[in-house]
């Protein structure tokens, strides 16, 4: 389960960003993540309580945005949603879609003290 490794990657973040913005405590977490990122959102709420406790985001509320997956058609240039990274277009059935959005997980915004 990565998710508890991005979880500690996300508590070292606000841990850097503390001391440098100069805030005590983290209310809430708010974290983008893409379809085609291979994160689970259901993991992340499960470990995000047991990494965060003892720190200065213990008791924080976690809310995850779900971004879709989007990519560009090299062959007919139209935009296309995508459920996986190899789907083909959905316009016109070529493979190699250029991923565009979605492959990534990121701390959009948190409230602080």
């Amino acid at each position: 389960m990565h998710e508890i490794s991005l979880l500690e990657s996300v508590l070292d973040t606000l841990e850097t960003q503390a001391k440098q913005q100069g805030f005590q405590r983290v209310k809430q977490v708010v974290l983008e993540i893409g379809a085609l990122s291979c994160v689970e959102a259901d993991a992340l709420r499960f470990g995000f309580d047991v990494v965060m406790k003892n720190s200065l985001a213990e008791h924080a509320e976690l809310v995850i945005i779900n971004v879709t997956g989007q990519g560009v058609c090299p062959n007919c240039q139209q935009s296309v949603l995508l459920e996986t990274l190899h789907d083909p277009c959905h316009h016109c059935g070529s493979f190699g879609v250029k991923v565009v959005q979605g492959q990534a997980m990121r701390i959009k915004e948190l409230i602080v003290t």
